[in-house]
């Protein structure tokens, strides 16, 4: 029974190595990976446990035997099984990864300084690349999005960063993913939180959207005196084609007054009086 146990784990562990096959080991490291699973079939069953990995669902493994990279890319999710001895893994998260962009000052087109921050979405894309063509890629892509940001706002003023945040997030995000992608990093959004301006920038800026709101008060008043006053004109002009039209806005003036319970009546007089009573 246990010469057949023994044939079984040895072919379980043969077709394990051909799975993982590299034709670049050499005769050497084949001798080394020999050597191990020897050793695995001698100390069996506690080697099983050493064999063996499991990553979970978001997670991937890059194994490594004798220094080089397995073929066939990344392992997971689930189980897998390694030689020990000659092979180590890797683990990848491959989940949604959020930062925030340190706050920086920037120098605009037109001269202003003002104190950016953002926040960056990115996952990995490539677990192979990010493990093999960078040493860290979650550094890498937090330096790459302070200095993207700082380029991006250095070419435009103070007004179009005020306006066109949206635009300015969509150019940083194309140029942070066709820059990580040699990563195995997929930047999936960018966004800029907030725009810091200097306390004398913000008075001024306050000052002249006052002084700018005061103005166009001022017109819309005049041009409603303006209106006003045509108003008035033309009622003169009603008025005057009838007599008994005076008399009556007169009485309705009276009405409006009396309505008000005033003990003060003003009773206005014709101007043909006044103009006899001065020449006698």
């Amino acid at each position: 029974m246990s010469d057949i146990t023994e044939i079984i784990l040895t072919l379980l562990f043969i077709l394990l190595a051909l799975d993982h096959t590299d034709s670049g080991l050499g005769m050497f490291g084949w001798v080394l990976v020999g050597l191990s699973l020897l050793l695995v079939l001698v100390t069996f069953p506690l080697s099983i446990w050493m064999c063996y990995k499991i990553v979970k669902e978001y997670e991937r493994a890059i194994i490594f035997r004798l220094g080089r990279i397995l073929k066939g890319g990344a392992k997971g999710p689930g189980l897998f099984f390694i030689v020990p001895c000659t092979d180590v893994f890797i683990n990848v998260d491959m989940r949604t990864i959020i930062f925030d962009i340190p706050p920086q000052e920037v120098l605009t087109k037109d001269s202003v300084t003002v104190c950016v921050d953002g926040v960056v979405y990115y996952r990995v894309q490539n677990a192979t690349l990010a493990v093999a063509n960078i040493t860290n890629a979650d550094a890498a892509t937090r330096l790459l999005a302070q200095t993207t940001l700082r380029n991006a706002l250095g070419t435009k003023n103070l007004a179009e960063i005020l306006s066109d945040r949206e635009e300015i997030a969509h150019n940083m995000q194309a140029t942070l993913d066709e820059a990580t992608h040699d990563w195995g990093i997929k930047v999936e959004r960018v966004e800029i939180k907030d725009v810091k301006l200097p306390l004398q920038l913000q008075r001024a800026m306050a000052a002249e959207a006052e002084a700018s709101r005061e103005a166009r008060a001022k017109v819309i008043a005049a041009e409603g005196e303006m209106n006003a006053s045509r108003a008035l004109k033309e009622a003169s002009l009603v008025i005057s084609e009838s007599p008994s039209a005076l008399q009556l806005r007169y009485l309705q003036t009276l009405n409006t007054i009396a309505a008000e319970k005033n003990s003060t009546i003003i009773f206005p007089l014709p101007m043909d009086i006044l103009h006899s009573l001065k020449r006698h």
